[in-house]
């Protein structure tokens, strides 16, 4: 004789959007003692790091095409780089409009390092950029402002 063995779960493992569907309902009629605070609080820690490493990762992307605009010659591409960058910047400055305490994260010394290694690493591993000799440091402005701002191949004198 086979048992089934009936699983017990909640709404939150079933279905995670009816279940933040019911919890803000819950919270927009002040219900807080019907309110799953255990996993609210769970899902509101997700969403931090969640913002953390959305800015990593597009700092990263930003680090990676800044190295290919500065250190590889390759005028044909040159358009193609500064539209990734341009439009990089332009999330990154999203993220920080919406949630301006990440503009401290985003000037972290550990935060900039991470990012500046991941993009190295990328370019070096990428046969295409095998012969470029890439900077093992940035060799510029690790503020956040510069980095959304400066046109680091034109106005500072740097010509890749």
């Amino acid at each position: 004789m086979t048992q089934t063995i009936e699983q017990k779960s909640t709404l939150y493992d079933r279905d995670l959007n009816l279940w933040l569907e019911e919890a803000i309902a819950k919270l927009k009629v002040g219900d807080f003692h019907n309110l799953d605070v255990e996993n609210l609080i769970e899902e509101l820690e997700g969403l931090a790091g969640r913002d953390r490493r959305e800015l990593e990762n597009r700092l990263t992307t930003l680090l990676e095409h800044l190295l290919k605009r500065l250190y590889v010659k390759s005028e044909y591409d040159y358009a193609g780089w500064v539209r990734t960058i341009n439009r990089t910047r332009m999330e990154i400055c999203k993220i920080l409009r919406q949630s301006p305490s990440l503009k401290n994260y985003a000037n972290s010394p550990e935060l900039f390092q991470d990012a500046f290694d991941d993009a190295l690493k990328l370019m070096r591993s990428d046969p295409d950029y095998k012969s470029v000799n890439f900077p093992n440091t940035w060799q510029f402005s690790r503020d956040i402002d510069a980095i959304l701002n400066i046109d680091f191949w034109g106005s500072s004198g740097f010509e890749g």
